[in-house]
């Protein structure tokens, strides 16, 4: 058996170039262009007709969404032929999904990531369907899930049993975010093109790429169905339109349709990558990664950036080529909030949960802390008596 590739250390763009962008009010466009799309990795849209989802992650544990409106269904191949029987037959998983029948308007799920079929024929066999976008949110809301090894006196009975159950985040649908239906219907595709980087009031929202010019083709429009953080709501109403890039030729250095065809190339590599290291906040940036599921020659993983508040701070998942070509992306933008809270729960969790350490590596009072747990949406993991005390002093000193 192939020994499995290393996980990515960053985000990059391998085997995909960027090229000038289309601008439509707040919404910046950047198509990512693949040279040499091969056959073997192919992606189609599995769309549900409820949108509440149960996914069962056969661990004790459930995630659940009020907002599912599709699967991705991933076929390969091993050898590098092409994937037989694309399109609709890709399309429609094949397994069941019997828990359905007893609630009624929810999908109950058995994995994010499931091979659709388990026969001989590997056409079947190849076919995987996943979550786009919760499989990345899946690993960020388990971030230091469990309760604390230590039943500190603390923490309330929940806490000790429970853990962060339920640990609950919210996003927005694309159709929230203002221009980006019309910008979607309006855009040009290119010739080539594998994905693109979308940007709303100049903030980096997401990067999607799959592997062949057709599945983008199908799936443009899927953009508006993905999450987005509630951040680029307020920076697509606020921040104005969205800066065109233009280039000036100089006339005297054009004498031929070649020579105008070599400028036209240089400067669509300029805005390329320009537009890429406006992109900087994840690509390229160190990441933290786990492999999810080994496809033949590909490996999927979700990841998420180091979580500093001083930058972009991005989750998602990524199938990568075992010569480091990515083949698939999808992101998701974190908000400052979820931020925040994913840095006090791994303080927390560093500190083995111990309050006194924790606010002390924090260099902040112990009732800070506490006021601080509070605020983030995670007081119920203080035992009532601790939180009340805390408040009621914070309280005294404020007079």
């Amino acid at each position: 058996m192939a020994k499995a590739p290393a996980l990515i250390q960053s985000l990059t763009l391998r085997g995909l170039s960027a090229t000038h962008a289309q601008v439509f009010a707040g919404v910046r466009l950047v198509p990512l262009l693949r040279a040499a799309p091969r056959d073997d990795l192919r992606i189609a849209r599995h769309g549900y007709d409820d949108t509440l989802a149960v996914v069962d992650l056969s661990d004790g544990a459930i995630y659940c969404s009020t907002y599912v409106p599709h699967a991705l269904v991933i076929g390969w191949t091993d050898d590098g032929s092409p994937v037989a029987s694309y399109g609709a037959a890709l399309g429609a998983p094949t397994d069941s999904i019997p828990l359905a029948k007893r609630w009624r308007g929810v999908n109950v799920l058995h994995r994010m990531t499931r091979r659709e079929a388990r026969g001989e024929d590997p056409a079947e066999r190849n076919r995987l369907r996943l979550l786009p976008q919760h499989l990345a949110m899946e690993g960020f809301l388990a971030l230091h899930f469990n309760a604390p090894e230590i039943a500190w006196s603390e923490y309330s009975r929940r806490a000790i049993s429970r853990g962060l159950d339920p640990r609950v985040e919210v996003s927005l649908s694309g159709r929230a975010i203002p221009s980006l239906e019309d910008a979607l219907r309006v855009f040009e595709i290119h010739e080539g093109q594998c994905g693109l980087l979308l940007f709303v009031g100049e903030l980096l929202a997401s990067v999607f790429v799959v592997s062949h010019p057709d599945d983008y083709r199908a799936l443009h429009r899927t953009l508006i169905e993905d999450l987005f953080e509630q951040t680029l709501l307020y920076a697509a109403r606020h921040n104005g339109d969205s800066q065109a890039f233009t280039h000036t030729f100089d006339a005297a250095q054009i004498g031929s349709l070649d020579d105008l065809r070599a400028a036209l190339g240089r400067a669509r590599a300029e805005a390329g990558a320009l537009h890429v290291d406006t992109a900087a906040g994840l690509l390229g940036r160190p990441i933290s990664a786990e492999r999810v599921y080994r496809a033949g020659p590909f490996s999927l993983q979700r990841f998420m950036t180091e979580l500093d508040p001083a930058l972009d701070n991005h989750i998602g998942e990524a199938i990568v080529r075992d010569d480091g070509t990515l083949e698939y992306a999808k992101t998701y933008r974190l908000s400052a909030g979820q931020v925040r809270r994913a840095r006090l729960l791994q303080q927390l969790a560093a500190h083995g949960w111990n309050l006194d350490a924790t606010a002390a590596a924090l260099k902040i009072a112990r009732d800070q802390l506490l006021r601080r747990i509070d605020g983030e949406g995670f007081g119920y993991l203080i035992a009532e008596h601790v939180l009340k005390a805390a408040l009621k002093r914070t309280r005294e000193r404020g007079r």
